[in-house]
């Protein structure tokens, strides 16, 4: 087999003994006659890409429910049940993995129920977890944890902005009603970071799209401003002229959060400047967010904040 003319083709093919259309792993690679270093350099030429940690798909393959599934089987054991960040993803939940978080090998989170031992290796985070029946669902012939309670789990984090991320995100499945979820929080008094649940349970809102957006809209409670709902939209003369990500239509103000994947390119950011020009001449005071505002250690989001908002308190008591 010649690597080169592998990557020439820019696509697994018959050359290489791997169902282009099934994930795989490093071992059932070399078994095809792949070397740690052939894979590497697929995987650099976007040929194939990691799924998670230990698992590639051939680019080609486009992200599914079911491919996810495939993926994990290959790596989770029989008698283990997959939470928090993989259970989210492989539920459906879009954006519950940190961005480029295959890349950064971060390790898979599986739990057996306790009294039956923790998995020991460099691909699991690992460990016994108290799991009614309830708790656990299939997927695919995977055993997981419900939408509710990966929801629970993964606001029951150290950190509040990883918090209300996967709460978002696992709202948005709409799989449990806002009740359920908040009523379940009780049961988690006295464990580990249940004090972020508490705080975060209450402010999640599935119509979120992005954990920027879900982030953004927490530095918007912090920083005092009123009520921002999520995609606020905009109407001129009976014709959508914008959908905002987070905005009070009270005070007509808006935060937008400008990710790197919809908003980079040129002609993201001119439709971005026309949009936001076209609603700015009806009277809306619109400011626009990196993740470099947004998460950046200076958090530069604050100051921006606080000045729309008192722009938009004193407009609003000037026409009162």
């Amino acid at each position: 087999m010649d690597i080169e003319d592998l990557l020439l083709r820019g696509r697994l093919d018959d050359a290489v003994d791997l169902p282009p259309d099934q994930p795989f792993t490093l071992s059932l690679a070399n078994e095809a006659g792949l070397s740690r270093h052939h894979v590497r350099r697929l995987e650099s030429a976007g040929v194939i890409r990691r799924t998670v940690a230990g698992v590639y798909v051939s680019s080609h393959l486009s992200d599914s429910v079911d491919l996810r599934a495939r993926c994990l089987r290959l790596v989770v054991p029989d008698d283990c049940v997959v939470v928090d960040r993989h259970a989210g993803w492989l539920l459906g939940a879009s954006m519950v993995l940190a961005p480029n978080e295959h890349l950064g090998l971060r390790p898979l989170t599986l739990f057996r129920p306790s009294g039956h031992g923790r998995l020991r290796n460099d691909l699991v985070t690992s460990g016994e977890r108290n799991l009614s029946d309830d708790d656990v669902t299939e997927v695919r012939g995977l055993r997981v944890t419900t939408p509710l309670r990966t929801a629970w789990d993964l606001g029951r984090v150290r950190w509040a902005d990883e918090a209300i991320c996967g709460i978002d995100a696992m709202m948005r499945l709409d799989a449990f009603s806002r009740e359920e979820f908040l009523g379940g929080v009780r049961r988690f008094r006295g464990m580990r970071w249940v004090t972020t649940l508490r705080e975060m349970a209450p402010r999640g809102d599935g119509r979120s799209e992005s954990p920027g957006e879900s982030v953004l809209r927490i530095r918007c409670l912090e920083c005092g401003l009123p009520t921002m709902t999520p995609q606020v939209e905009v109407r001129r003369n009976g014709t959508l002229a914008a959908r905002l990500d987070l905005a009070n239509e009270e005070w007509r103000m808006a935060a937008e959060y400008d990710g790197a994947e919809w908003h980079s390119s040129s002609a993201q950011r001119r439709h971005d400047r026309a949009r936001r020009a076209v609603i700015r001449t009806d009277g809306w005071l619109v400011e626009a967010f990196t993740g470099a505002d947004v998460f950046g250690r200076d958090r530069e989001c604050y100051s921006r904040l606080i000045r729309l908002r008192d722009h938009a308190a004193a407009r609003t008591r000037r026409s009162a």
